[in-house]
C-alpha cells in the first residue's frame, strides 16, 4: 500500500517508534530511522522488511538538528511523504520538586521536537498533495496522572498542535492525527515495573498487574505492533478524512 513512499519516525530504534517503523516497512514504506542506543540492529530489523533503510542520529531536542535530519531524508528519499513524531523522555517528580533541567529536555524533546520537523516537513508534502503526519501523543495527553507535570503538559500540546496541523491543511491531501497509547510494555515501562516488583517484593508479573490494575481496566498492555497497525490505517485510503483526532488505544483508561 506504501511503496514508493517514504516514512521518517522520530525514536525508532526501540519500543513504539520501531514497532511503528516495521508496520509501515511492511506496507512498503522506505524508512528514515532516529534514535539513541543500538542502531544497527533496529535498522536491520526494518531492512529485513525489504525496504530501504536509512538512520540519522538527530538529536531532537535541537531544532537546527531536526532540519538537517528532515533535510537529508530528502537527499536519501526524495522527501518525506509519512511523518511520525515519536522520540519521548520521562522524568517523574512533585512539581516543586521537579528538576528544572529535566522539565526543559521533556517540553522540547517531546513537544517542541513535532514542531520543528512539523514545521520542515510540510511544505513537501503540500507541494506534493499528500502526506500524513502522526503525532505519538499518549493517554497523558487526554487526562493527567500526579508527579507527571512535564509529561502531560507537552502530550496536551502534542495534541492541541495535531488540531491545528489538521485544520490548517483541512482542504488537501495533508492529514494530522494523534495516537494516545496507555500502558506499552516498552524498555522504559519494564522498568517502571522492575522497580515496583523490587520495591514491594513481589514478582514481576504481579508488578505488571498492579500497574495495568491501577489505571486500564483491560489488564492488558497495548503492543507497538497494534500502535503501528493503528499508523498504517491513518495512512491508508480509509484514513483520508480522519483529520486532528487524539485517538486513544488505551485499554478503556479514559472511559472511566
Amino acid at each position: 500500500m506504501l511503496k514508493g513512499k517514504t516514512a521518517l519516525v522520530t525514536g525508532s530504534t526501540s519500543g513504539i517508534g520501531l514497532g511503528i517503523a516495521k508496520a509501515l516497512a511492511a506496507q512498503g514504506a522506505n524508512l528514515v530511522m532516529n534514535g539513541f542506543g543500538d542502531v544497527e540492529g533496529p535498522k536491520a530489523e526494518v531492512a529485513a522488511l525489504g525496504v530501504k533503510v536509512a538512520y540519522h542520529g538527530a538529536d531532537m531536542s535541537k531544532p537546527a538538528e531536526i532540519e538537517a535530519m528532515i533535510a537529508y531524508a530528502a537527499e536519501q528519499f526524495g522527501r518525506v511523504d509519512i511523518l511520525v513524531n515519536n522520540a519521548g523522555i520521562q522524568h517523574v517528580a512533585r512539581i516543586e520538586n521537579f528538576p528544572v533541567d529535566r522539565w526543559d529536555a521533556i517540553i522540547a524533546i517531546n513537544m517542541s521536537s513535532a514542531f520543528h520537523a512539523t514545521r520542515a516537513a510540510l511544505p513537501a508534502m503540500q507541494a506534493a498533495g499528500w502526506g500524513r503526519i502522526i503525532n505519538v501523543a499518549s493517554v497523558h495527553g487526554l487526562v493527567a496522572s500526579a508527579e507527571k507535570s512535564a509529561y502531560v503538559t507537552a502530550k496536551h500540546g502534542v495534541i492541541g498542535l495535531t488540531k491545528v496541523t489538521a485544520l490548517e491543511n483541512a482542504t488537501t491531501g495533508v492529514t494530522c492525527n494523534a495516537i494516545c497509547p496507555g500502558w506499552v510494555l516498552t524498555p522504559l515501562v519494564q522498568k517502571q515495573v522492575d522497580a515496583k516488583a523490587a520495591g514491594l517484593g513481589i514478582s514481576n508479573d504481579e508488578a505488571k498487574k498492579q500497574l495495568l490494575g491501577e489505571k486500564e481496566p483491560s489488564l492488558q498492555f497495548t503492543t507497538p505492533e497494534e500502535l503501528g497497525a493503528l499508523a498504517v490505517f491513518f495512512c491508508s485510503p480509509a484514513g483520508n478524512n480522519v483529520r486532528g483526532v487524539a485517538w486513544n488505544m488505551d485499554g478503556g483508561w479514559v472511559a472511566q
